[in-house]
């Protein structure tokens, strides 16, 4: 595997038409915006696509012309059917596009890779999502402690997975999406192992994507998941003494959101104690240095 020092100095060279590699995961319940986004994909100008959909537990059809179908048997789960698509994509960089979420500037890919190339620190990019009717846009699409101003750029360390751009060989580095959560959480660990190979995580303030502002607790496990896949992410990522004071403050966090919610409170403990119960799968924990790095650049892993 490529060291930290190696990914963090060297940039993706250049090409006039950069290849870029996309991967859409689909169920196929969404037809028109699954085509609304992957003709966003295919209007993108200046660079050289390889587009794949992939049908979790369904065979793409009506697909638009440039698209290759991948179809999986059954619903792996999120991130699972990502790492499926990404496995028989080629490209400089690959990006994530669900199929509720479009890229509306004809420009955006092109402009994500002159960021790239411009600052070879970076290893993912997240753009500012906006829900295209105009609708309140969810605070939770800025993913900063402090939110601020939506449109202001900056390090992060957990990401909305909807778009995201990352060099193919970054991505490679990180062991791709957890697998093992299914759904919730797999974007901080994309980020903090972003960070783990010696790149930064990006929010993209002057990048845009369109998605519908929807409630994420219309899936109905996500209170357990959420829980469960927090004691997850710590088992599977930080040192062992910071394990309990991740889970800890994440559970003081909780009560103070759901204090009057107590039947969301008792799923999410349940889910909590299945997290320490049930198997994680493979540890691969932050370096000390990584930590270090994190905090200086504003949030420790311990919240």
């Amino acid at each position: 595997m490529t060291g930290p020092g190696t990914l963090r100095r060297r940039a993706v060279p250049h090409r006039d038409r950069p290849r870029v590699a996309v991967v859409s995961l689909t169920q196929g319940t969404r037809p028109d915006d699954l085509r609304r986004g992957l003709e966003s994909v295919l209007a993108q100008e200046r660079v050289e696509l390889d587009v794949v959909c992939v049908g979790n537990g369904w065979t793409p059809t009506g697909l638009p012309e440039g698209v290759r179908p991948l179809a999986l048997a059954e619903n792996v789960g999120i991130p699972a059917g990502r790492n499926a698509g990404a496995a028989v994509v080629e490209g400089d960089y690959v990006f994530f596009l669900d199929d509720d979420a479009a890229i509306p500037s004809p420009s955006f890919l092109a402009d994500a890779v002159r960021a790239f190339e411009g600052d070879p620190t970076l290893g993912l990019i997240q753009p500012r999502v906006v829900d295209p009717s105009g609708a309140s846009n969810p605070r939770r699409w800025v993913p900063r402690i402090r939110k601020g101003d939506p449109q202001r750029s900056g390090p992060v360390f957990s990401v909305w997975e909807g778009a995201t751009m990352l060099p193919f060989e970054v991505f490679r580095a990180t062991g791709g999406w957890g697998d093992v959560y299914f759904y919730a959480h797999e974007g901080i660990e994309l980020a903090w192992r972003v960070w783990g190979v010696g790149r930064r995580a990006w929010y993209a303030g002057d990048l845009v994507a369109h998605h519908p502002a929807i409630d994420p607790a219309r899936h109905r496990e996500y209170y357990r998941l959420n829980a469960r896949n927090r004691v997850w992410l710590a088992r599977r990522n930080l040192p062992a003494v910071l394990q309990p004071v991740y889970v800890a403050s994440w559970a003081l966090v909780q009560l103070i959101r759901w204090r009057r919610h107590p039947r969301r409170l008792l799923v999410w403990f349940a889910g909590l104690r299945e997290g320490w119960s049930t198997d994680c799968g493979p540890r691969r924990p932050l370096g000390l240095i990584t930590i270090a790095r994190m905090t200086a650049a504003g949030r420790p892993p311990v919240v």
